[in-house]
């Protein structure tokens, strides 16, 4: 099928009523002789341009950019519309030229002010450019002539660009009716012709101009859609260089565009052609140039997901790819890989840096262009070259050449990686492997085998890490049998125990303390910490489910259970703190320990302090545990030595040896595993004291020797 898009013709009807001739108010200096002005002299006054002549420059600017990168196959029909429509040039592709439109305008001439603005009228201008619309260009004829049979398969589309001064909103939707209108009746008439064809689509873009310092009268509006064949926008602008900002926007919309800037462009030892200037002989300076071609270059740019997109500074509403100049090399024999290349038009064509790059160009030299970095090896993305008197951005491969040999599975963009799961995607490749249907048996909500293996490979790639180092749950054994039941389409309860039975065998490995598959690529030391792992792994557990919680309700209840599972009782969790700090307190003092002894000294008083911390420790931890109604009651209850009696003894006996503290905690540990004897308990200087309740019976003292005394 032969199909033509909307750029392929192109009306741009341009208002020349009375009106446009009013002064746009921007002023032009005309006296650049400050100076060397002789006294007396009267310097020029300043002058502004007509809104006629804005609109004409900026139309011609829209079309000097269209022909230069797009010299074929993009048509233009010109229409001036006053007090009847004047059209300037043919569909033909020896009229589509500058030149030929500006000798058209030179003879039309500026708007006259004194002509009557009631017999005037942009309409004349709409409807000769719908009726033009209709007209066969020899692009089209030549595909229906090659169809025969199939001529009503060749597309008409078009757009209509109308540069006026309208009146109001109303006025602009009478415009677009007519437009509609007349389309609908062209149509008619097209359907029993062979020389016209009906209209498809058409975009109608009007651009109301206004002088500066005037309020618009017509508000901005986005492309609508005003019929089945009619799209319709507005836009509104100030006169002079806000104009030109706006329809070298409208330009690249219109035709796939992108702006592209170089920097650093070197004047004076590269580029010689500037060199005669008087304001430069001895200076040099770097510029900048602002280019525009297909988006298509940029195609590697949006593969790779850089962003190398800025905000140009003529205007903020477009975006431009900034690459930095290369010095260029003079051995033209060298050859580069390109995968692309496309004409290029100056944005700023009659600029000192941009004729002088262009000349430079044109001279038979190639400069490099690099992408800018801030850090690494610079990469050369682009390069300009002239072919034919016609200049081009060449796209240069910056990548692995196609030509190579194909890349290891364990190379990837970003480098090398060897860490895939090679394995598990062999799997799944066996898992969605497809096979052919003679007789397509359709399920029972009417799918077809083609969509249920489509869906079923979407369900399975919504969470499929490429990296062993990127996941946890993957890596384990435990969590296989849930990851291969959450993918269902549907889960019996049988699936959903098990997925729940998953779950409860997960926390008791967190319970246990086991340890966890975790990755310590690009981490120092041992990795994160016990809890860490079960965080990490909880929490990429909880992701895999909640991309596939809205297939089911038993999926729901899947979900459920892993965030019952997560919450713990307040207690555990203080017990866990309690845990990590003793921990890391034991490990701090296990190192202050081992750096004591390579210095060979350490303080008795470092020594105490440590065991008392210990057993604060020990004693909070001992209180938690009797708070707990799962804890059994301690055998012995006896209080343990206070801080304040190993002050004193220290005191007393002076300093204590490593040994003695030792002893006594060992002594002190081993007393509360067992039920201490009752005897002990009572003794006087470690002597047990026998026949306790003899004196309180019998009134006897009772000695040592058992003889007793009154």
């Amino acid at each position: 099928m032969k199909t033509f898009s909307v750029s392929h013709k192109t009306v741009i009807v341009v208002d020349h009523c009375p009106y446009m001739a009013e002064s746009s108010r921007q002023q032009i200096e005309c006296d650049m002789l400050t100076k060397s002005r002789a006294q007396g002299v009267i310097p020029l006054a300043p002058v502004s341009k007509s809104l006629w002549t804005c609109a004409v420059e900026c139309s011609m600017e829209y079309l000097r950019i269209l022909y230069d990168i797009y010299p074929a196959r993009k048509l233009v029909n010109y229409i001036v519309s006053d007090s009847e429509f004047h059209i300037l040039n043919s569909w033909r592709q020896e009229d589509q030229s500058v030149q030929e439109l500006m000798s058209a305008l030179a003879a039309v001439g500026p708007p006259n002010p004194r002509e009557d603005p009631e017999c005037c009228s942009i309409l004349h201008g709409l409807v000769a450019a719908v009726e033009s619309l209709c007209k066969i260009t020899e692009y089209q004829h030549e595909s229906r002539t090659t169809l025969m049979d199939m001529a009503e398969r060749v597309a008409n589309r078009g757009r209509i660009i109308c540069l006026t001064n309208a009146k109001s909103d109303t006025h602009v939707r009478m415009l677009e009716d007519c437009v509609l209108e007349t389309i609908q009746e062209q149509n008619k008439l097209a359907a029993g012709s062979d020389r016209l064809m009906p209209i498809q689509q058409c975009e109608l873009v009007l651009v109301h101009i206004y002088p500066q310092g005037d309020d618009t009268l017509v508000s901005d509006r986005p492309k609508k859609e005003i019929s089945s064949v009619l799209n319709s926008e507005v836009h509104s602008v100030r006169a002079g260089r806000h104009l030109a900002s706006k329809l070298n926007v409208l330009v690249q919309q219109h035709f796939d565009l992108a702006s592209t800037t170089i920097t650093n462009i070197p004047m004076k030892p590269t580029l010689n052609v500037c060199e005669q200037e008087e304001q430069h002989a001895n200076t040099s300076a770097n510029y900048d140039v602002e280019l525009l071609h297909h988006r298509d270059a940029h195609i590697e740019f949006i593969k790779s997901g850089m962003h190398c997109l800025s905000t140009s500074r003529d205007s903020g509403l477009k975006e431009t790819v900034t690459l930095k100049w290369c010095t260029p090399r003079t051995n033209s024999v060298e050859l580069h890989y390109c995968t692309g290349a496309f004409r290029i038009s100056p944005v700023d064509v009659n600029s000192r840096p941009s004729s002088c790059l262009t000349n430079f160009l044109l001279n038979g030299r190639s400069v490099l262009l690099e992408q800018p970095r801030k850090s690494g090896s610079k990469v050369i993305s682009h390069m300009l070259s002239c072919h034919g008197g016609e200049i081009f951005l060449h796209t240069l491969n910056s990548t692995r050449s196609t030509l190579e040999d194909p890349p290891s599975i364990s190379e990837g963009c970003g480098g090398r990686v060897t860490d895939y799961r090679i394995t598990d995607f062999g799997e799944f490749m066996r898992e969605n492997r497809l096979t052919p249907f003679p007789d397509m048996p359709v399920d029972a909500a009417g799918r077809a085998p083609f969509e249920r293996a489509k869906a079923q490979l979407e369900r399975h790639t919504r969470y499929w890490p490429m990296i062993i180092s990127q996941t946890t749950i993957f890596n384990m054994q435990a969590v296989v049998p849930l990851a291969n039941l959450i993918v269902k389409d549907s889960m019996t309860e049988d699936d959903l125990l098990t997925c729940q039975k998953t779950v409860y065998n997960l926390v008791d490995m967190e319970r246990k303390n086991d340890p966890l598959p975790i990755s310590t690529v690009g981490s120092r030391g041992k990795g994160p910490k016990r809890d860490e792992q079960y965080r990490i792994m909880w929490n990429e557990l909880e992701t895999l489910v909640k991309t596939h919680v809205g297939t089911s309700e038993r999926h729901q209840q899947v979900l459920e259970c892993i965030s019952a599972c997560r919450s713990k009782p307040p207690e555990e969790e203080e017990r866990k703190k309690r845990g990590r700090k003793r921990e890391d307190k034991e490990d701090k003092t296990e190192k202050n320990g081992k750096e004591s002894e390579e210095k060979g000294w350490a303080p008795d008083s470092e020594r105490l302090k440590g065991a008392i911390e210990r057993e604060k420790e020990e004693q909070s931890e001992s209180e938690v545990i009797k708070d707990s109604p799962d804890s059994p009651e301690p055998f012995n209850k006896k209080p343990r030595l206070a801080t304040e009696e190993l002050l004193s003894l220290e005191k007393s006996k002076g300093p204590v040896s490593l040994l003695s503290l030792w002893t006594s905690r060992i002594t002190q540990a081993n007393s509360r595993k067992h039920q201490e004897f009752a005897g002990r308990i009572n003794s006087v200087n470690n002597k047990a004291e026998l026949y306790q309740h003899l004196k309180d019976e019998n009134g006897m003292d009772v000695h040592e020797n058992g003889k007793a005394t009154r």
